[in-house]
C-alpha cells in the first residue's frame, strides 16, 4: 500500500486561478503522482452545489447526477470543470494505476427550489428540489422530521437533512452510489459527516454488489467520523459489525497529536506511544492524515516543522493521506529529492510493511522498526526532537548481519545525509536523526 492524495481545499479553484477549470489541472499533476507512488485521488464533491452565496466547494448539494452538464444554479460546469472533464480525469488516473475517490455528502441538502410546509412540525422550510437532471427529487417528506423518524441525529448548519430512514431517500442513495461506481467510474467514497446519520446507510453501499464491465467489484470506503479515539472506534465497531467490506475512518486524535508534536513547545516523544489514537487500537481501519480542509483552511493549522508530521504517518501502519496545498503549494512535496513528502511515499510504498515495534523512546529521541509483510521488507525510523545537535542510540533490530542505508530525511537545521549503518550478529547499531528532524533507513536490496 502506499498513499492517497486529498486533491483539493477549500476554494482551491478561485485561490489558484482556475474555476470551473479544476480537473484538468489535477488530471496533468495524475502522471508525477502516480510516479511518487501515490495510489489514490480523493476528490471534492463532484455534484451541482447549491452556490447561493456564488460558487461553492460542493458541501451543499443540490443536484446529485448534475456533475456540470445542466444550466443551472448559476452555470453549467460545476466550480470544478464539466462532466467530460471529470471522466477524463477518472480516466487518466485509470491509466496510471490509481483509484478515484467521490466525496459522499448525504447528510444535507441546500438550494431547494421552492419552500414547502412540513405538516409534522407546522413550519415552512425550503425542501422542494426539482433538479434539471430529473432524478432524485425531493419534498418535505425526505428529510427531518418526517413520518419515519422523529431523530435527527445531526445536523449542518441550517441545511435540512436527508432521513435515509425514508425507503425512497434510502434507495436513492443506493441508486446513486452504484452510478457513480458503475457508469461514472469512481472506485470508492469519503463519506461526509457521518456523524449526522446512521451506520446502516455506510454499510448498505459498502455491501451492494456493485458491477463493472460486467465483473464484481467491491469499493474502497473511508469516513469522517470526527471524535475522540473511543468515540470512532466504537462507530466503525458498529459500522463494521456485519460488513464483509469494512470501511476505513480518518485518525482526527492522530492529527492532535501531531500538531503536538509540530507546535507544541516542549512536546515531548514519550507521548507517540501514549497518546489515545484509533492508529494505536486498530490500524487496519485507519486513514492517517496531517492536515485536510477543514482543518487547515478554517484555522487549526499545523505551522512549524509539517514535515515532522508527515514522516511519521508514511512510516507508520495505517493508510495514509496527504493534503495537496502542502504537497503542491507549500512546497513540501520536493519531488527528485530526499527531503520531502515525495520520498517518504516512495519509501512508505517499497517498504513500509509488517507491524510498528518501538524500539526506543524518550523526551526527544524516538526509534521504531517496520518488521515487514510480503515484499515490503520493513524499515527504521528516528525522530529527533532536539534542535540543537544529531540525536541518536543503539537498539537491537530484526537484521543480523545487514546494512540499512538513509532513504529519506530532513532537518530543519542540517540537511547532511545520514550515514549508512551496519548491524551486527545480534542485531545491535546505533541510528541517528539530524536536529529537530527524521531519519528513515532501509535495508540495501
Amino acid at each position: 500500500m502506499s498513499a492517497m492524495m486529498q486533491a483539493f481545499y477549500w476554494d482551491c479553484p478561485r485561490e489558484e486561478g482556475r474555476e470551473f477549470n479544476w480537473w484538468n489541472y489535477v488530471r496533468d499533476q495524475i502522471p508525477s503522482l502516480a510516479r511518487a507512488g501515490f495510489i489514490a485521488l480523493w476528490l471534492p464533491p463532484v455534484h451541482k452545489a447549491a452556490n447561493i452565496f456564488g460558487p461553492s466547494m460542493g458541501y451543499d448539494p443540490y443536484d446529485y447526477y448534475d456533475l456540470g452538464e445542466f444550466d443551472q444554479k448559476g452555470a453549467v460546469k460545476t466550480w470544478f470543470g464539466s462532466k467530460q472533464e471529470l471522466l477524463d480525469l477518472i480516466r487518466a488516473a485509470h491509466a496510471n494505476a490509481m483509484s478515484v475517490l467521490a466525496d459522499m455528502v448525504i447528510n444535507h441538502n441546500s438550494g431547494a427550489d421552492a419552500a414547502e410546509l412540513n405538516p409534522i412540525t407546522g413550519q415552512t422550510r425550503w425542501t422542494r428540489f426539482q433538479p434539471r437532471s430529473g432524478k432524485f427529487a425531493r419534498d418535505w417528506e425526505c428529510f427531518h422530521p418526517n413520518s419515519y423518524e422523529r431523530w435527527d441525529e445531526g445536523t449542518f448548519g441550517d441545511m435540512p437533512d436527508l432521513s435515509h430512514r425514508n425507503p425512497y431517500v434510502f434507495g436513492e442513495i443506493l441508486k446513486l452510489a452504484r452510478w457513480l461506481i458503475e457508469e461514472i467510474g469512481f472506485d470508492g467514497f469519503r463519506y461526509d459527516f457521518v456523524k449526522g446519520y446512521g451506520a446502516t446507510t455506510v454499510e448498505a453501499i459498502q455491501e451492494y454488489r456493485y458491477l463493472r464491465d460486467g465483473k464484481p467489484f467491491i469499493p474502497y470506503g473511508v469516513a469522517e467520523h470526527w471524535s475522540s479515539a473511543r468515540g470512532i472506534e466504537s462507530w466503525v465497531d458498529v459500522t463494521n459489525f456485519s460488513n464483509v467490506n469494512p470501511v476505513d475512518v480518518f485518525d482526527f486524535p492522530l492529527r492532535e497529536m501531531l500538531k503536538a508534536l509540530c507546535d507544541q513547545y516542549g512536546f515531548t516523544l514519550r507521548n507517540l506511544v501514549t497518546w489515545e489514537t484509533l492508529l494505536q487500537k486498530q490500524p487496519q481501519t485507519t486513514v492517517t492524515f496531517v492536515e485536510n480542509h477543514d482543518l487547515h483552511d478554517e484555522g487549526r493549522p499545523i505551522v512549524n516543522d509539517k514535515l515532522l508530521a508527515y514522516s511519521y504517518i508514511l512510516t507508520h501502519e495505517g493508510f495514509p493521506c496527504v493534503f495537496w496545498k502542502d504537497y503542491f503549494n507549500f512546497g513540501l512535496g520536493l519531488e527528485n529529492t530526499p527531503h520531502g513528502i515525495a520520498a517518504l511515499v516512495q519509501t512508505h510504498k517499497q517498504y513500509a510493511g509488517g507491524q510498528t515495534q518501538v524500539l526506543a523512546v524518550d523526551d526527544d529521541l524516538y526509534i521504531m522498526q517496520r518488521t515487514g509483510y510480503g515484499d515490503q521488507p520493513g524499515l527504521i525510523y528516528v525522530l529527533n526532537n532536539r534542535g540543537d545537535r544529531w540525536n541518536g542510540t543503539w537498539v537491537t533490530t530484526q537484521w543480523r548481519d545487514g546494512e540499512l542505508v538513509p532513504a529519506a530525511w530532513w532537518s530543519k537545521n542540517d540537511l547532511s545525509q545520514p550515514a549508512t549503518q551496519h548491524t551486527a550478529a545480534d542485531g545491535r547499531a546505533q541510528f541517528w536523526a539530524p536536529p529537530r528532524g527524521y531519519a528513515v533507513y532501509v535495508p540495501r536490496r
